[in-house]
């Protein structure tokens, strides 16, 4: 069993088959299992039931459920070694924050074995990781730095935000050769949605769009998605939500196509605001479509400094669906 097909499936389909993201995400690492001996995972206590807040539990395989001791740049070489040698890890990790000792690992290994050995050497490999916040987890445990891997070549970075986007997105990161960063909300892993039954995959690159309007396109990724979604519902707002999925490969077409009809944009991001990947989108946007555009480019971001431990000052410090629908409707004014 090496290796399995993947029908691609880039829009959400009708169903009844309602399921969780962490389940949506436990079905496609236990369906990747069975059909392809080569897949395994690999993570501080990922053998442990309640790992990655449940989404590794009740695998068909769990012989190939590797725990570790936190030791995140061994692990992470470990994983890269296997990936080289034919395998196809999931290399998990419970904070993106715990990426940060693994970044010799990642960015001079991972990310440029392919490129140093003339496109030759494939590194399929995974790798998981948690952002959001949660319980005051502060400046050092509630980080979102998908911009920082983006701006690494040879990384892919996904950012699912709905239980369909779960399972499709994981699996195809799963088949693909190169290494591909999941990045998971914390706070979506109890979101519920249809999910198919069978192994499909969503093309990464590929942005959706979940809201059709003509008044300001919002871009966003994660559960920034739903705040979006939300703000607009609530608020009326006749705006078109792009669900941009893939940070990187970027989705620009997708995002040109819906500026060129609504004249205006926003990008919402819940990431540091400077070098940061709204700011990309929106320098793109200003490169390619500036004749286009009606008015400024705006985003909705952190604030520029570490995330703060009090409830308080963290319901301050992140944006919401109010954030979003306020900045909506000044600009459509």
């Amino acid at each position: 069993m090496n290796g399995f097909s993947l029908t691609m499936k880039q829009d959400i389909p009708d169903g009844n088959r309602i399921i969780s993201y962490q389940d949506a995400i436990q079905e496609a690492i236990d369906q990747a299992m069975q059909n392809d001996s080569r897949v395994f995972v690999i993570g501080l206590d990922a053998d442990d039931p309640s790992a990655m807040f449940g989404s590794l539990r009740n695998l068909s395989c769990p012989e190939r459920v590797i725990g570790t001791p936190i030791s995140e740049n061994a692990v992470c070489g470990i994983a890269m070694g296997a990936a080289l040698a034919g395998q196809r890890p999931i290399c998990i990790h419970l904070r993106v924050d715990f990426l940060m000792p693994a970044m010799d690992i990642i960015v001079n290994y991972i990310a440029k074995w392919r490129y140093m050995f003339g496109g030759k050497v494939n590194v399929p490999l995974v790798l998981r990781a948690v952002i959001g916040r949660g319980w005051g987890c502060a400046a050092q445990h509630a980080q979102a730095l998908h911009g920082m891997f983006a701006h690494i070549p040879g990384l892919k970075v996904v950012m699912p935000s709905m239980p369909y986007a779960a399972k499709g997105l994981l699996l195809s990161a799963i088949q693909d050769d190169d290494p591909v960063i999941v990045i998971e909300h914390r706070q979506l892993y109890g979101q519920k949605g249809h999910v198919p039954s069978d192994m499909f995959g969503i093309p990464l690159g590929k942005g959706i769009i979940l809201r059709e309007g003509k008044a300001i396109t919002i871009v966003a990724n994660s559960i920034a998605v739903l705040d979006g979604i939300k703000a607009i519902d609530q608020y009326k707002i006749d705006a078109e939500i792009i669900d941009i999925r893939s940070v990187k490969p970027l989705d620009i077409d997708i995002i040109q196509s819906s500026v060129k009809k609504t004249r205006k944009l926003m990008v919402v991001d819940y990431a540091y605001p400077f070098c940061g990947f709204a700011s990309e989108i929106c320098a793109q946007v200003a490169e390619r479509s500036f004749l286009d555009l009606k008015q400024s480019v705006a985003k909705i971001t952190f604030p520029d400094c570490s995330v703060p431990a009090s409830g308080i000052l963290e319901s301050a410090y992140y944006p919401s669906s109010e954030t979003i629908a306020k900045k909506a409707l000044e600009m459509i004014e």
